[in-house]
């Protein structure tokens, strides 16, 4: 069975940081991971970071030379280092893999930037 789970997400103070995990199984493999995507509360869900090719990566401006992406294809995982976080980091993190079009999503970790 094709699935994503993200982990890595908790509770942290501004300034800090934190290392998500995507882990991909079944017929998904990481380098069909293409990215990270957020949703604030009360917002619509949002692009973070991707891979652009399988060596370049791209950032949303409002995290770039915060936040760096990259995977294990070993161990079939894709991680968002996220540092400095700042309160408009909170959200919920999801990564995304399309496998023959077809887009598939993990559950999501639950990031909280509170001092």
């Amino acid at each position: 069975q094709a699935q994503l789970v993200e982990s890595g997400g908790g509770l942290v103070q501004p300034g800090g940081s934190l290392r998500l995990s995507c882990q991909a199984s079944g017929s998904i493999f990481s380098h069909y991971v293409t990215g990270w995507y957020r949703q604030a509360p009360g917002k619509q869900r949002e692009w973070v970071a991707g891979f652009m090719t399988s060596t370049t990566t791209n950032y949303a401006d409002s995290v770039k030379g915060r936040f760096t992406i990259s995977r294990d294809n070993v161990k079939n995982t894709v991680y968002l280092q996220m540092n400095s976080l700042k309160f408009e980091d909170t959200g919920v993190y999801y990564c995304k893999a399309v496998v023959s079009m077809t887009a598939y999503w993990g559950q999501g970790t639950q990031v909280t930037v509170s001092s």
